[in-house]
């Protein structure tokens, strides 16, 4: 095997890049007749209906604590990953979720963990959004197991359920070849976003556990390995059942750095870069975790740069959170800008939102959400029309909470060239970059920092598509484009590797 200086996940990065002159020999027509069904089917198991704990006409009943809990259940479920809309197509009709993915392909699948409730028996569940229901596919005590392939994480201790995300990697690989990879974590990190704050509209709190022994939560949910795989595990505390208040664990452990890796064929590299950020069942022992870098300032601070405050009053989601619950479910991803002027004060409480979870305690929302480590996330603005803003480049700086300039321009020719020629490059009016130092982000947690990178950069990227909603913005997430381009074009540092853009706009 050749030795390499880059480690997998870098690897992976530079050959998944989009280059202006090697972009249209690599994208390959749709084969139309493989087109892959975005729902998993199970022929046999128990089925539980969810409905009708959802419909307004049925709440009258809710008071009692048996009809409470499952509307409870019924509601995290759904706005974190129910079906929200139905439109004709060609082919199939097209169901759109509270979550946005990538071409509308949904690679994810969600399931539940019970390890035994008066109202769930213990063993594992399916959630079927097609018909909003859980399937109970596997009646078992399979707590223990989960507890051990999460390495014995507290968030698990007092806890009765689980939610765990996978991915089917051939929904995305069909449109996007090797690159989906980067999708699916990105998709990942929009309904992680969304399991958040769903908890929080429903009284739970979501643990996030991201360090996790890959091939026992596999077997223990029966996967085809080669075909899905266990993403992200989430424990759900019960904040209405007081036994359940119990410590944070950590989010993420990191896995082993490969730089020993023959010539991987085009085709081959989404799953070897699965398989090699995996975490081994016996890695416990030298798995000493991680603590998330913390800086008490912002990483970039460029010298004489225009500064700009963006502390703001927070969006008020309103009573009981009804206006958060109200976007969640009316989210729709932008397909055409007016070109329009946002102004700085929209830009603002879009930021705050998304970066500021802190001004959001007294709505019952939570401090500190959990991400795996946003320390290693930078955010870049491209300002084309911000009313009371300069156009130009900004370095986004949470902690200072300011914009700090680094180029003075208007940009919005090269982000259409550089979005591909989407025209929601060129006519939103900014558009945000998440980026991270790979080379870093590796030496701290080896290559499965690349799953955390990208699943932290979609979880912003949904608090910002929900904020923009809310707004009555336009909002919509790219995650094809020129990669190194960008860091060239917009004065962005060349160690920062490109994983996410938002654009924000006027819809047309």
């Amino acid at each position: 095997m050749p030795e390499h200086h880059k480690s997998i996940a870098q690897h992976y990065h530079d050959r998944t890049k989009y280059h202006p002159e090697t972009i249209a020999a690599k994208s390959q027509g749709l084969d139309w007749s493989k087109q892959p069904v975005p729902f998993k089917d199970y022929k046999i198991g128990t089925s539980y209906d969810l409905k009708p704990y959802i419909q307004e006409e049925n709440l009258a009943f809710s008071d009692e604590p048996v009809a409470l809990w499952w509307r409870r259940l019924s509601r995290l479920l759904f706005c974190s990953y129910g079906l929200t809309a139905k439109l004709p197509s060609m082919m199939n009709p097209i169901y759109l979720r509270a979550a946005p993915s990538a071409g509308g392909l949904y690679p994810a699948e969600v399931y539940l963990i019970s390890r035994g409730t008066p109202l769930l028996p213990a063993g594992l569940y399916s959630y079927q959004p097609q018909t909003h229901s859980l399937i109970h596919f596997w009646e078992n005590d399979v707590w223990q197991s989960l507890q051990t392939a999460c390495f014995g994480h507290s968030a698990l201790e007092k806890t009765d359920l689980a939610i765990v995300t996978t991915a089917v990697f051939y929904r995305s690989a069909w449109r996007y070849q090797d690159r989906a990879y980067r999708r699916i974590f990105l998709d990942t990190g929009h309904l992680l976003g969304n399991i958040e704050l769903a908890c929080a509209l429903n009284d739970y709190r979501a643990h996030l556990i991201g360090g996790f022994a890959d091939e026992i939560v596999n077997q223990l949910l029966y996967l085809d390995a080669q075909q899905e795989g266990a993403i992200a595990v989430v424990g759900l505390a019960d904040l209405l059942d007081v036994q359940q208040n119990f410590p944070v664990g950590i989010t993420a452990l990191p896995s082993t750095t490969q730089t020993n890796y023959p010539h991987i064929p085009d085709g081959e590299l989404l799953g070897y870069c699965h398989r090699a950020t995996q975490i081994e069942p016996d890695a416990e022992a030298d798995n000493s975790e991680v603590t998330p870098t913390t800086s008490l300032e912002d990483k970039y601070n460029f010298p004489f740069c225009l500064k700009v405050p963006t502390a703001t009053a927070s969006i008020d989601w309103g009573l009981n959170l009804e206006g958060l619950e109200r976007t969640i479910l009316r989210r729709r991803s932008t397909r055409a800008y007016s070109g329009a002027d946002l102004t700085l004060d929209e830009l603002k409480a879009l930021l705050d939102f998304t970066y500021q979870p802190q001004n959001y305690i007294e709505q019952g929302l939570e401090e500190s959400p959990d991400y795996f480590d946003l320390n290693l996330i930078e955010t870049f603005i491209a300002v084309s029309g911000v009313s009371g803003l300069e156009e130009g480049c900004y370095y986004y700086a949470p902690k200072a909470q300011e914009l700090r300039q680094i180029r003075f321009k208007n940009f919005r020719r090269e982000l259409h060239y550089l979005c591909l020629g989407q025209e929601l490059g060129r006519d939103a009016a900014a558009v945000l970059f998440h980026t991270a130092d790979l080379k870093t982000a590796v030496t701290q947690y080896g290559d499965r920092v690349y799953r955390y990178l990208h699943m932290d950069a979609g979880h912003l990227g949904q608090r910002l598509n929900l904020a923009a909603i809310y707004l009555n913005l336009g909002v919509s997430g790219i995650g094809g484009f020129f990669d190194d381009l960008v860091n060239e074009v917009l004065g962005i540092p060349a160690e920062e590797a490109v994983i996410y853009i938002t654009t924000i706009g006027r819809q047309r």
